[in-house]
């Protein structure tokens, strides 16, 4: 991963504006996730129509996987990509058009879901329109990647760089298929799928799980496989290992989207099918974060002295948690209790603030100072506060909702001698009061440690004559 190619070969612009653009939706995102948690808690904070839980909830779940995590994505693969290539990458204005027409999108979409203008699928709620937009600009980032990989000059594509294709090419694919909808007319914004029933559920849930999968996973193993790595400054473990962990991830995980749909209408094969590949994602998840964590053996003392790398291990962690407790959940027995709880709710939030923030913030405290040119962070004191208040939170986050949500399922298969139900729908809805409350402060906490880093980096990257002048 060494070059001797100087650096201001590198399209650096480009990645510094993906950067900045990331940091700036993720603290939208976590915002927004703030207020739908205490809505939740104290439903008078519901206005009408527009600034609703319906309305804002997609706007929360687009804003931290797609406007935040995509933004990383984009910066962290072409970053990557020209460094693992040595190469600049290719095409300089077709990379900064996925640039201005990626936010477009976001923008779009965004909207939309404030409008109401959906098509109710979900992590696939934008209408056609925006969908057209987003293929235009997914081709050109795959173009982009292909060629930059094509014109390398590094006769080894390093392994990161097929996690990051990978991610691309099967997007897409995920993207058009479960996007196939026909319009009422070309000037109206309501379209209508060409699936319907459970073909239209099944397709559906092998796109979000397989988003899951190959955008807030396969995507953020290509950050954890260069940045790991390059903070430690050691080779990765095991490079045979991390190759069987890319194959077998690839050829597993895109079967396990049944397990959303169990007890539903969807065939009982398909359903097992769903649950037993979910099952074996245990082997490849494990052996990724297996990989990624001995990478530090010869460097342990580095985890004792480095904020960014605690929290790359911290994510890793996070990775091995979520992804044991993903296929335990697709257990068709313990998915009898777990399904529609908040115990979902907890699992989802383990991966996306534990495993994909922590490896992005770990990514961007290292390439801030790499793009701006500095000696190191602003402050390094600073990167440990926001680690450990954001790790608080999350804790506070995940107990409580997994407390909630077993809490939940017990209550609604509770009966009584009769064989009545012991509690009816609005008590269990009384009982989980408190424990959203705890969920807001862990979310408040969250957004409290964004918010630090968000003035670690402005403080690095703008000068103090600026600063003097401003």
């Amino acid at each position: 991963m060494t070059s001797t190619t100087a650096t201001s070969l590198y399209n650096d612009a480009i990645v510094k504006k993906f950067t900045l653009a990331a940091i700036f939706w993720g603290v939208v995102g976590m915002l927004v996730g703030l207020i739908i948690a205490l809505q939740l808690a104290f439903p008078a904070l519901n206005f009408e129509p527009y600034l609703s839980f319906g309305r804002l909830r997609p706007v929360h779940t687009s804003g931290v996987i797609f406007a935040f995590g995509g933004n990383v994505l984009f910066a962290t693969s072409y970053f990557v990509v020209q460094r693992t290539c040595r190469t600049r990458l290719w095409n300089d204005s077709l990379a900064f058009f996925t640039f201005w027409g990626y936010q477009l999108f976001i923008v779009m979409a965004a909207l939309g879901y404030v409008l109401g203008v959906t098509q109710g699928k979900e992590y696939a709620e934008p209408e056609w329109y925006a969908d057209l937009w987003l293929t235009v600009v997914w081709v050109a980032y795959l173009v982009i990647f292909m060629m930059t990989l094509r014109q390398r000059k590094e006769p080894h594509i390093y392994v990161a760089n097929w996690f990051f294709l990978g991610f691309i090419v099967t997007v897409a694919v995920l993207h058009l298929v479960n996007n196939i909808s026909i319009p009422v007319s070309l000037l109206d914004a309501k379209s209508y799928s060409v699936f319907g029933g459970v073909q239209s559920a099944m397709i559906e849930w092998w796109y979000g799980h397989n988003a899951v999968g190959f955008f807030l996973t396969a995507g953020f193993l290509g950050i954890m496989y260069y940045f790991i790595p390059k903070r430690a400054n050691r080779p990765i473990y095991s490079y045979r290992l991390s190759i069987i962990h890319f194959w077998s991830l690839i050829f597993i995980y895109i079967w396990a989207g049944p397990h959303h749909l169990l007890y539903t209408a969807l065939p009982d094969w398909a359903q097992t099918l769903g649950m037993t590949f979910s099952i074996m994602l245990w082997m490849p998840s494990w052996g990724g974060m297996i990989n990624g964590i001995m990478t530090l053996s010869g460097a342990w003392h580095k985890l004792r002295e480095d904020p960014v790398l605690q929290f790359m291990i911290i994510a890793l962690a996070f990775y091995g948690m979520s992804t044991f407790e993903g296929p335990l959940m697709s257990i068709k027995e313990v998915n009898a209790l777990s399904h529609y709880t908040d115990w979902t709710i907890g699992h989802v939030h383990s991966g996306a603030l534990g495993w994909v923030a922590f490896i992005s913030f770990g990514a961007i405290y290292h390439m801030v100072p790499v793009l701006w040119k500095k000696a190191d962070m602003y402050s390094v004191k600073l990167i440990s506060v926001h680690l450990w208040v954001a790790t608080f939170g999350i804790v506070l986050y995940i107990t409580s909702m997994w407390i909630a949500g077993i809490m939940q399922g017990l209550m609604w298969r509770s009966y009584d001698s009769m064989g009545f139900l012991t509690y009816s729908f609005v008590e269990t809805v009384q009982a989980m009061h408190p424990y959203y409350i705890i969920r807001a402060l862990g979310g408040l906490l969250y957004l409290s440690g964004a918010l630090v880093m968000v003035y670690n980096i402005y403080k690095t990257i703008v000068p103090p004559r600026e600063l003097a002048h401003a």
